[in-house]
């Protein structure tokens, strides 16, 4: 570049400066079929099939050893090869995932940022990545400020797809921060799906003592107070041996949108329990 500068100097400097933009725009249009390649429109916002963001909680009810199960399931989950089969039937071939975990009104800790993943390698790296990251924990259980910190994340993704799906996983009803259902209510005026994980292991390494909410109860409550939008649905946890498989699925369930490769729980047919929405398990510091 200084021998360009200094020649253009040392002479009429418009021949080089023609022959600089014909360089630099021959140079453009030979990488335009790459850029064009990666299906970013024009106006720089990437496409995918679907934005997931799997929140996660580390609220005190779940001990150590649940939050290790937790996060080992959802590792697992992405080194399987059940995983880049569902991303790869989609139109684009590829989805971009981010893992929250959060706890009480003000934690909401994002893990791992948006990241897209389309081959097996890029799921291998992104369970890797999750593997080594340190647990993090808080303090209440604000289901409500999980699905807020998701809306924000969705509205500044820089992504563009037809989908978008929180898979929110808990142990218990939300006690803590704003009311649940009219946040639950703006993300299913958006058309997003919040699909559950309800977790009901029995009580393990010192979980809270607040954890009292049988399967009955809380699958229940995520039923009526949780999920939500285009083809909700939930999966019950009621044994550490199940959660890997039961994230597997319930994943691949998300991704590829097949009916026939879901797992129910128990609780597939919704009873009739009548759940308040807004004032079930009002108990602080859980």
């Amino acid at each position: 570049m200084d021998d360009e500068v200094q020649i253009a100097r040392s002479v009429d400097a418009r021949p080089v400066r023609r022959l600089t933009g014909v360089c630099l725009l021959t140079l453009f249009l030979a990488m335009a079929p790459q850029a064009h390649s990666t299906n970013r429109p024009a106006d720089g916002v990437a496409e995918v099939d679907l934005q997931l963001i799997l929140a996660v909680d580390v609220s005190p009810s779940m001990s150590r050893v649940e939050q290790r199960v937790q996060r080992d399931g959802y590792v697992g989950a992405f080194r399987h090869t059940d995983i880049v089969r569902a991303i790869k039937s989609g139109e684009r071939g590829r989805i971009a995932v981010l893992y929250l975990e959060w706890a009480g009104p003000n934690q909401q800790t994002v893990i791992v940022p948006w990241t897209t993943v389309e081959s097996r390698e890029d799921a291998l790296t992104l369970a890797d990545r999750l593997a080594a990251l340190p647990l993090t924990e808080g303090r209440g259980t604000s289901l409500s400020g999980a699905l807020l910190a998701a809306n924000d994340l969705f509205a500044n993704s820089g992504l563009r797809s037809r989908r978008r799906v929180i898979d929110v996983s808990g142990d218990g009803p939300n006690n803590a921060g704003a009311l649940l259902d009219p946040i639950r209510q703006v993300l299913l005026a958006e058309g997003v799906t919040i699909n559950g994980l309800p977790i009901t292991l029995p009580r393990i390494d010192g979980a809270d003592g607040l954890a009292r909410y049988d399967r009955s109860n809380l699958e229940s409550y995520f039923e009526r107070c949780v999920i939500g939008g285009p083809d909700a649905f939930a999966i019950g946890v009621t044994e550490a041996a199940m959660f890997a498989t039961a994230v597997r699925r319930k994943l691949v369930r998300e991704i590829s949108m097949n009916m026939d490769q879901v797992i129910y729980a128990a609780y597939a047919e919704r009873s009739g329990r009548t759940v308040d929405c807004n004032v079930i398990g009002q108990f602080p510091g859980r």
